[in-house]
Protein backbone atom coordinates (compact mmCIF):
# COMPACT_ATOMS: atom_id res chain seq x y z
CA UNK A 1 0.00 0.00 0.00
CA UNK A 2 2.75 2.45 0.98
CA UNK A 3 4.79 1.42 -2.07
CA UNK A 4 1.82 2.10 -4.34
CA UNK A 5 1.31 5.53 -2.78
CA UNK A 6 5.05 6.29 -3.08
CA UNK A 7 4.97 5.30 -6.76
CA UNK A 8 2.05 7.66 -7.40
CA UNK A 9 3.84 10.50 -5.61
CA UNK A 10 7.06 9.91 -7.58
CA UNK A 11 5.22 9.70 -10.94
CA UNK A 12 3.16 12.82 -10.15
CA UNK A 13 6.29 14.75 -9.16
CA UNK A 14 8.13 13.58 -12.28
CA UNK A 15 5.20 14.47 -14.54
CA UNK A 16 4.89 17.99 -13.11
CA UNK A 17 8.64 18.50 -13.25
CA UNK A 18 8.77 17.22 -16.82
CA UNK A 19 5.99 19.55 -17.92
CA UNK A 20 7.76 22.55 -16.46
CA UNK A 21 11.06 21.57 -18.07
CA UNK A 22 9.61 20.44 -21.43
CA UNK A 23 10.50 23.60 -23.30
CA UNK A 24 14.13 23.45 -22.22
CA UNK A 25 16.85 22.45 -24.70
CA UNK A 26 19.18 21.60 -21.85
CA UNK A 27 19.15 18.04 -20.49
CA UNK A 28 18.97 18.88 -16.81
CA UNK A 29 17.85 16.22 -14.33
CA UNK A 30 14.35 16.67 -12.93
CA UNK A 31 15.07 14.28 -10.07
CA UNK A 32 17.85 12.06 -8.79
CA UNK A 33 17.09 8.54 -7.57
CA UNK A 34 19.36 6.02 -5.86
CA UNK A 35 18.53 2.39 -6.71
CA UNK A 36 19.90 -1.11 -7.14
CA UNK A 37 19.90 -2.50 -10.68
CA UNK A 38 17.86 -5.72 -10.64
CA UNK A 39 17.72 -6.48 -14.36
CA UNK A 40 19.37 -5.36 -17.57
CA UNK A 41 16.62 -5.70 -20.17
CA UNK A 42 18.83 -4.77 -23.12
CA UNK A 43 21.79 -2.53 -23.88
CA UNK A 44 19.90 0.67 -23.14
CA UNK A 45 17.16 -0.31 -20.67
CA UNK A 46 17.37 -1.45 -17.06
CA UNK A 47 15.11 -2.21 -14.13
CA UNK A 48 15.95 -1.14 -10.59
CA UNK A 49 14.50 -0.94 -7.10
CA UNK A 50 14.80 1.92 -4.65
CA UNK A 51 15.65 1.40 -0.97
CA UNK A 52 11.92 2.01 -0.27
CA UNK A 53 10.97 -0.88 -2.59
CA UNK A 54 9.74 1.12 -5.60
CA UNK A 55 10.37 -0.73 -8.86
CA UNK A 56 11.63 1.41 -11.75
CA UNK A 57 12.17 0.96 -15.48
CA UNK A 58 14.87 3.21 -16.86
CA UNK A 59 15.89 3.95 -20.46
CA UNK A 60 19.48 5.18 -20.62
CA UNK A 61 19.47 8.77 -21.88
CA UNK A 62 21.19 9.64 -25.15
CA UNK A 63 22.13 6.16 -26.32
CA UNK A 64 20.59 3.57 -28.63
CA UNK A 65 21.88 0.01 -28.37
CA UNK A 66 21.43 -2.85 -30.84
CA UNK A 67 18.16 -4.72 -30.49
CA UNK A 68 18.34 -8.08 -28.77
CA UNK A 69 16.62 -11.23 -29.95
CA UNK A 70 13.45 -12.14 -28.04
CA UNK A 71 12.19 -15.69 -27.63
CA UNK A 72 8.74 -17.00 -26.76
CA UNK A 73 9.09 -18.41 -23.22
CA UNK A 74 6.69 -21.29 -23.91
CA UNK A 75 7.87 -22.42 -27.34
CA UNK A 76 11.45 -21.18 -27.40
CA UNK A 77 10.92 -19.79 -30.91
CA UNK A 78 12.31 -16.41 -31.84
CA UNK A 79 9.50 -13.86 -31.50
CA UNK A 80 11.58 -10.80 -32.40
CA UNK A 81 14.78 -10.70 -34.40
CA UNK A 82 17.91 -9.20 -32.94
CA UNK A 83 20.84 -7.27 -34.34
CA UNK A 84 24.56 -8.04 -34.39
CA UNK A 85 26.09 -7.02 -31.05
CA UNK A 86 22.70 -7.10 -29.28
CA UNK A 87 23.85 -9.80 -26.85
CA UNK A 88 27.28 -8.23 -26.46
CA UNK A 89 25.67 -4.90 -25.61
CA UNK A 90 23.42 -6.38 -22.91
CA UNK A 91 26.37 -8.35 -21.49
CA UNK A 92 28.55 -5.24 -21.41
CA UNK A 93 25.93 -3.22 -19.51
CA UNK A 94 25.23 -6.15 -17.17
CA UNK A 95 28.90 -6.56 -16.33
CA UNK A 96 29.11 -2.89 -15.35
CA UNK A 97 25.97 -2.38 -13.25
CA UNK A 98 23.96 -5.56 -12.61
CA UNK A 99 23.00 -5.79 -8.89
CA UNK A 100 24.94 -2.60 -8.13
CA UNK A 101 23.79 0.59 -6.43
CA UNK A 102 23.57 3.41 -8.98
CA UNK A 103 22.51 7.03 -9.11
CA UNK A 104 19.93 7.86 -11.76
CA UNK A 105 19.64 11.46 -12.90
CA UNK A 106 16.12 11.39 -14.35
CA UNK A 107 15.89 13.70 -17.37
CA UNK A 108 12.47 12.75 -18.75
CA UNK A 109 9.66 10.20 -18.84
CA UNK A 110 9.18 8.50 -22.22
CA UNK A 111 5.97 7.44 -23.96
CA UNK A 112 6.27 3.98 -22.37
CA UNK A 113 6.31 5.59 -18.90
CA UNK A 114 9.95 4.69 -18.34
CA UNK A 115 12.30 7.10 -16.66
CA UNK A 116 14.94 8.33 -19.09
CA UNK A 117 18.15 9.08 -17.29
CA UNK A 118 21.88 9.20 -16.86
CA UNK A 119 23.18 6.22 -14.92
CA UNK A 120 26.13 6.83 -12.59
CA UNK A 121 28.17 4.17 -10.82
CA UNK A 122 30.31 6.16 -8.41
CA UNK A 123 31.72 8.85 -10.75
CA UNK A 124 31.42 6.74 -13.91
CA UNK A 125 28.88 7.83 -16.53
CA UNK A 126 27.57 4.44 -17.68
CA UNK A 127 25.72 5.89 -20.69
CA UNK A 128 29.00 7.36 -21.96
CA UNK A 129 30.87 4.13 -21.26
CA UNK A 130 28.45 2.19 -23.44
CA UNK A 131 29.15 4.57 -26.34
CA UNK A 132 32.93 4.48 -25.76
CA UNK A 133 32.88 0.67 -25.75
CA UNK A 134 31.08 0.65 -29.09
CA UNK A 135 28.08 -1.10 -27.51
CA UNK A 136 25.65 1.74 -28.27
CA UNK A 137 25.48 4.75 -30.53
CA UNK A 138 24.81 8.34 -29.57
CA UNK A 139 21.05 8.81 -30.04
CA UNK A 140 21.47 12.16 -31.79
CA UNK A 141 17.75 12.66 -32.36
CA UNK A 142 17.25 13.08 -28.61
CA UNK A 143 20.61 14.35 -27.34
CA UNK A 144 20.80 17.79 -25.75
CA UNK A 145 23.55 19.75 -24.07
CA UNK A 146 25.49 19.34 -21.88
CA UNK A 147 25.89 15.75 -23.14
CA UNK A 148 25.48 16.14 -26.92
CA UNK A 149 29.02 17.09 -27.93
CA UNK A 150 30.59 14.71 -25.44
CA UNK A 151 28.52 11.70 -26.58
CA UNK A 152 29.07 12.44 -30.28
CA UNK A 153 32.83 12.76 -29.68
CA UNK A 154 32.87 9.41 -27.84
CA UNK A 155 31.03 7.81 -30.77
CA UNK A 156 33.56 9.22 -33.28
CA UNK A 157 36.40 7.74 -31.22
CA UNK A 158 34.69 4.33 -30.99
CA UNK A 159 34.10 4.41 -34.78
CA UNK A 160 37.71 5.35 -35.48
CA UNK A 161 38.92 2.46 -33.30
CA UNK A 162 36.30 0.08 -34.81
CA UNK A 163 35.02 -0.92 -31.38
CA UNK A 164 31.92 -3.08 -31.01
CA UNK A 165 29.12 -2.13 -33.41
CA UNK A 166 31.58 -0.07 -35.45
CA UNK A 167 33.63 -3.17 -36.36
CA UNK A 168 30.90 -4.21 -38.84
CA UNK A 169 32.22 -1.98 -41.63
CA UNK A 170 29.47 -1.02 -44.05
CA UNK A 171 26.95 -3.55 -42.75
CA UNK A 172 26.01 -1.56 -39.61
CA UNK A 173 22.32 -0.64 -39.32
CA UNK A 174 21.21 1.91 -36.73
CA UNK A 175 18.92 0.38 -34.08
CA UNK A 176 16.23 2.97 -34.90
CA UNK A 177 16.34 1.97 -38.59
CA UNK A 178 16.29 -1.73 -37.65
CA UNK A 179 13.16 -1.19 -35.50
CA UNK A 180 11.40 0.65 -38.34
CA UNK A 181 12.34 -2.03 -40.86
CA UNK A 182 11.25 -4.95 -38.68
CA UNK A 183 8.15 -3.37 -37.09
CA UNK A 184 5.22 -5.74 -37.47
CA UNK A 185 7.33 -8.63 -38.73
CA UNK A 186 6.75 -11.81 -36.69
CA UNK A 187 9.16 -14.72 -36.88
Amino acid sequence: MATSFLKKVIWTFLFISLCSAASSTFAAPIRTVIATVTKVSDGDTIQAITPEGTKLKIRLYGIDAPETERRNKKTGHISKAGEPFGKESINCLSSMISMKHVRIDVIAIDRYRRMVGMIWLDNRNINMEMIRAGMAEAYIEYLQEPYRREFIQAEHEAKADKRGIWSQSGSYERPSDFRKRTRGIQN
